[in-house]
């Protein structure tokens, strides 16, 4: 029975590559692995509810995130704005 070599493998990838194009190549890849993880563990059994019980839970943490709007509201344009105006009294 004969193997596929190095030629027949690079032939392949070169017709898969003509047909999807380099754009979609990675998506299918990661598609094909998560298939192939999948496929294994359920093979095997394993759940991925299983893992979370053997694993501590992990600390969550967040990070505060800074208001741009105010920041990118004040742009020394050199002109004065109307709250900077002193009060007029009308008497």
């Amino acid at each position: 029975m004969p193997s596929i070599g190095p030629l027949e493998l690079a032939i392949i990838l070169l017709i898969v590559l003509v047909i999807f194009g380099p754009k979609r190549l990675p998506g299918l890849g990661r598609q094909l692995g998560s298939g192939m993880r999948e496929f294994k563990d359920s093979l095997t059994g394993k759940d991925k509810d299983d893992d979370d019980e053997h694993e501590p839970a992990k600390p969550v943490v967040r990070q505060q995130t800074i208001d741009r709007t105010a920041a990118e509201a004040e742009v020394v344009t050199g002109e004065a704005r109307p709250q900077d105006q002193p009060a007029t009294r009308a008497d």
